[in-house]
């Protein structure tokens, strides 16, 4: 089996809608790198989390705002050959994106967020409460860039 990276924005685009979560990776100045599973939405090129005002997250990014978020709608495990171990694989696509968080602190773009983080995973619009709009932490992450590969693909001859 192989490996297919993909160039195509709208498959990549494709891959990373069909997720429910993505795992967000950032790095404290000293290296050490830290993970969050979280929920997002996406809109034009830029992905929108949120999370709670502080923490570790928030204390991290103030120090370095770079993060790489990870996409992998599901995985299958295949084989090529029932009685060849090591020709077991998942198969599976998965898009990496990099860039820069910034957070939003006006009012009307932080509604404007959230609409697109719900629109991800419902499809239909909501009102706000404004304690829950100014007590939420919302991440913008424009993508400088995008990547993407099919993992299991049957190698053919």
């Amino acid at each position: 089996m192989k490996t297919i990276v993909c160039t195509e924005n709208e498959r990549m685009e494709e891959i990373l809608r069909a997720c429910r979560i993505c795992f967000v990776g950032m790095a404290d100045t000293d290296g050490v790198p830290y993970v969050l599973p979280m929920n997002f939405g996406y809109q034009d090129g830029v992905l929108y989390l949120h999370s709670a005002q502080e923490g570790r997250s928030i204390e991290t990014l103030g120090r370095n705002p770079r993060v790489c978020i990870a996409f992998c709608p599901s995985a299958e495990l295949v084989a090529q050959h029932d009685e060849v171990a090591c020709s077991y694989r998942m198969r599976s696509e998965s898009v990496l994106c990099w860039g820069k968080v910034e957070f939003v602190e006006d009012f009307e773009k932080k509604v404007e967020a959230l609409d697109i983080l719900m629109r991800q995973y419902s499809g239909r619009a909501f009102t706000y409460g404004a304690p829950a709009v100014r007590n939420v932490k919302i991440w913008r992450v424009e993508i400088e860039e995008m990547s993407g590969k099919a993992f299991g693909v049957p190698y053919k001859a």
